[in-house]
């Protein structure tokens, strides 16, 4: 029997990237899996996979920076499913700045992205995850360890997500909920050029990538997929608490 079988996973940011690694892995294990993004045709296309592979996908539109879409995700979550056994915080966004261009109001976007939504989110999902004994991986990154330049706001929020994760950890251990995050470096997903990099620019970086990660080249989704669902599954039992690195090396070197 898959490992997953009958359990359920709800993934945030399931319309690409990561968060859609993410869902096809958690489906080809034999979860039953709910999908959260704002791109309600692009998402429906990743239900659509993962039925036509024999799998249970319900598509979710909604906006994590709103309390109410929030709180509609879990009711639509549990009215499909029945329950919740694992989320996975894969939303994100990403956009340059330093401290003296940041507009405040593109700080309170990113944290509200990246570190508020998921703390409501696991809020309001915690008495699901308690009644089954389940558990939250948050998508963090390199940023949230090491400081960037020019994307302050990013290098911010993450820091905090990872925080965030080592309270709940600590708060819910007992209760037998785990809590952990991963911490990529450069992915090639839709990331970066949906804050508005150019293709060439962005074609640029991965090339500058090969030199600012030790193995040589950036990553893929789905190996960032792997280690999000190994840390969800039974075999990580006894994890809790850990922000996992998994860049290529890129957060044991200097600023070059």
């Amino acid at each position: 029997m898959p490992e997953m079988q009958n359990k359920i996973a709800l993934v945030t940011g399931a319309s690409s990237g990561i968060g859609k690694a993410t869902a096809l892995k958690f489906a080809a294990e034999g979860a039953r899996v709910a999908l959260v993004a704002r791109r309600g045709d692009e998402l429906e296309n990743v239900a659509q996979e993962i039925r036509a592979r024999g799998g249970e996908a319900k598509a979710i539109a909604a906006d994590v920076t709103r309390e109410t879409d929030i709180e509609r995700i879990v009711s639509e979550t549990i009215a499909a499913f029945g329950g919740i056994d694992v989320i996975v915080n894969a939303a994100g966004i990403l956009a340059s700045g330093n401290i003296e261009n940041t507009r405040l109001a593109d700080f309170d976007y990113m944290l509200n992205v990246n570190t508020r939504a998921p703390f409501y989110l696991i809020q309001r999902a915690m008495p699901h995850l308690l009644e089954r004994q389940g558990n939250v991986v948050n998508v963090s990154s390199v940023t949230g360890i090491r400081a960037f330049p020019n994307v302050l706001a990013y290098c911010v929020s993450k820091a905090a997500l990872d925080q965030l994760t080592h309270c709940i950890a600590l708060e819910v251990a007992a209760k037998g909920v785990r809590v952990n995050a991963v911490n990529p470096g450069v992915v090639e997903t839709m990331l970066h050029r949906a804050s508005g990099m150019a293709d060439d620019a962005y074609a640029k970086f991965l090339e500058h990538s090969r030199a600012t990660h030790p193995l040589g080249r950036a990553g893929n989704a789905a190996e960032i997929a792997e280690l999000i669902y190994f840390l969800a599954s039974p075999r990580a039992g006894w994890i809790t608490g850990v922000t996992y690195s998994i860049d290529g090396g890129r957060a044991q070197t200097c600023l070059r």
